[in-house]
């Protein structure tokens, strides 16, 4: 049951941008004589995941001063209210404002709801649950998508109304959670953990996330473009179709992730995420028909979905009980501006390819093939220092 709940809440942070992607066009027309809304509404949009970004190490300080659940269970009640405010508020910078703090909260609910999977389980069922976020996330992106566009039927402000089910969450983790401590920590890990932060052993892991997440959410941004670009094709319910297709490969790599590769050793692990990543990336310049290109963009989503558990499993094995909400922040800060640098680095990528993105990608597949080749030269030091 506790599983069960804590996925539900990584969902917000999905909510707080596909929501509104069918209602864009909506608002572009209700806002049309704002000066500057061509930037305004995107910035609307994008500025929850720039916030979880950029406030998750704060927000890991607090989730561990004011308790995991705790913070939990009050972040998904303002973001219930701050969600829907926008249904009643007519300036626009109004709700920009309103979607900062939407951000703020979508960043406590993330790190107390990993930090909390991080304390409840250990070993093999932490190793599933912290998979399942990720499965649970690209599988709620398609519902909410869907859900939106139906919301949409309404108008623009109706698609905020779905922000109120957060309530509902913090209602659930009321009845059926407890505030976790020390003492329910393993003896051994209990042993081994002095408070101190671990920074020698978190910065590699955090640095590492930023290249993961810009890697894993490059091909999500930009499979449109390559679609329509290059295979011509425009239809948006086709471009929806390959968006789920993505979706749905994420997933099933999670699922190879609780099934094989989370008995391996770290480094293995991130050589098959990176290695599919890389091979697919660079296939991708050498796909002539859209079948080829769909092939290669399944197995590059099935290596997303292998990436982003096996780092965060690693990263949380290294914590003490004390500062893992720290940890989890530092962490998930890196993972999430992987994001916005994602488009900026094609951006800057594709102009030095004279505009050409497969070409781009294909680029990007050198870089994440490099990644796998350090992680198997770990992988064989690892083996020689077990030999020795």
């Amino acid at each position: 049951m506790q599983g069960i709940l804590l996925l539900l809440p990584i969902t917000m942070a999905v909510m707080g941008l596909i929501i509104l992607v069918p209602v864009l066009p909506g608002m572009m027309a209700h806002y049309k004589d704002v000066p500057g809304v061509e930037y305004l509404v995107p910035l609307m949009l994008t500025l929850p995941a720039l916030c979880v970004a950029l406030l998750s190490p704060v927000a890991g300080v607090v989730v561990d001063f004011f308790g995991r659940r705790t913070t939990c269970i009050a972040a998904l009640v303002i973001y219930a209210f701050v969600g829907i405010m926008p249904i009643f508020l007519e300036s626009l910078i109004s709700i920009i404002i309103s979607r900062a703090v939407l951000g703020a909260m979508e960043a406590l609910v993330v790190i107390a709801s990993t930090t909390l999977i991080g304390d409840y389980f250990h070993g093999r069922e932490r190793e599933k649950w912290l998979a399942n976020q990720t499965a649970v996330a690209s599988l709620a992106s398609i519902v909410l998508a869907l859900l939106g566009g139906a919301l949409g039927i309404f108008g623009w402000r109706a698609a905020f109304a779905a922000y109120g089910v957060s309530i509902l969450f913090a209602v659930a983790l009321a009845i059926w959670t407890w505030e976790p401590s020390k003492r329910d920590e393993l003896s051994e890990q209990a042993a081994s953990a002095d408070g101190r932060f671990p920074w020698r052993a978190i910065m590699p892991i955090a640095m590492l996330a930023v290249f993961g997440g810009t890697m894993f959410f490059t091909m999500q941004i930009q499979v449109s473009n390559v679609l329509n670009d290059y295979y011509g094709i425009s239809s948006p319910s086709a471009l929806g179709f390959f968006s789920s297709l993505a979706g749905l490969s994420v997933a099933g790599g999670t699922l190879l992730y609780r099934q094989f590769t989370a008995r391996l050793v770290v480094p293995a692990q991130l050589l098959c995420a990176f290695g599919l990543l890389g091979l697919s990336y660079v296939l991708m310049n050498h796909a002539p028909t859209v079948g080829q290109f769909t092939g290669w963009l399944v197995i590059n989503q099935i290596g997303s979905g292998m990436l982003l558990p096996a780092l965060v499993v690693w990263a949380m094995g290294r914590l003490p009980f004390e500062v893992r909400g720290r940890g989890t922040g530092l962490f998930m800060s890196g993972w999430w501006l992987g994001q916005p640098l994602s488009s900026q680095a094609v951006a800057y990528m594709r102009h030095q390819n004279d505009g050409n993105l497969p070409a781009t990608l294909q680029t990007l597949g050198i870089l994440c093939l490099a990644a796998a080749a350090f992680a198997l030269l770990g992988r064989l030091r690892g083996s020689a220092g077990k030999a020795v």
